[in-house]
């Protein structure tokens, strides 16, 4: 079984993670699949909504890190690069249904996002400075704007999990709902959506995005060359090895 399934319905294309006994993890392989099937629903003209969905337990616990330390990051095409780009123009509208842990990119795809529907069990995660690299997807620069300066620096400084509740705070997501409810609900959502007229639909999302579209590909660019080189020096190093070792990072000395 596809570990990214898509189905298209009354004009809504659903991408689901489907790889819950790894806690939907994502390998470049998978990366490879999501920006395909992104790339596809910009040009087929029967999709006018993309949802993004895992399951009520976990939507995606970010980077498999053993196929990661395998096929790392280390050009601007990589596949989560390639699949960051697709997301951040495209110009039909987002939606995302996020239940349980989400962590790093499991996060930071939802600053592409146009509406974010949460379970009460879900809870956001952007460690990258805990694996000696940094933020990716222009959250250095979305996330400041959106959760206020030294929200994003608690959240992308220190790494830790912020729930669902105060991620409806911050803006974050737009309702929190059963976990059980989250991905129906998101749906319904889409479908409200693709009832509507799609050239409104496209202009007003380009007007929305467009003060600041030039900008954040440039941050996702600067970010995605200097995580590339972080990945070779020695905290991610040590980072990394501890974590596939099951023992605790030291970066004393670093």
């Amino acid at each position: 079984m596809s570990e990214i399934l898509s189905h298209i319905d009354a004009g809504v294309m659903t991408l689901t993670f489907n790889r819950v006994d790894k806690k939907n993890s994502l390998t470049a392989a998978m990366y490879t699949a999501l920006a395909d099937a992104v790339e596809q629903a910009e040009r087929n003209p029967e999709v006018r909504v993309l949802v993004f969905q895992g399951h009520e337990a976990v939507f995606c616990a970010g980077n498999d890190i053993a196929d990661f330390l395998h096929n790392p990051p280390s050009s601007q095409d990589a596949p989560v690069f390639r699949l960051l780009r697709n997301i951040a123009a495209f110009p039909k509208p987002v939606l995302a249904a996020v239940a349980g842990p989400a962590v790093g990119i499991g996060t930071t795809l939802l600053f592409h996002c146009d509406l974010v529907y949460a379970g009460d069990n879900a809870a956001f995660a952007m460690p990258f400075v805990n694996l000696g690299v940094c933020p990716e997807a222009a959250s250095s620069l979305l996330a400041p704007q959106m959760m206020g300066y030294h929200r994003a620096a608690e959240a992308l400084l220190l790494g830790e999990p912020f729930m669902a509740e105060a991620a409806l705070e911050i803006g974050l997501v737009n309702r929190v709902l059963p976990p059980t409810e989250v991905n129906s609900y998101v749906q319904v959502q889409a479908r409200k959506l693709a009832a509507k007229p799609l050239s409104s639909l496209l202009e007003t999302k380009r007007l929305m995005k467009a003060g600041q579209a030039a900008l954040v590909q440039k941050q996702m660019n600067e970010e995605a060359a200097s995580f590339g080189r972080m990945l070779t020096e020695p905290a991610a190093k040590e980072a990394f090895g501890a974590f596939m070792e099951k023992r605790k990072p030291d970066f004393s000395k670093l």
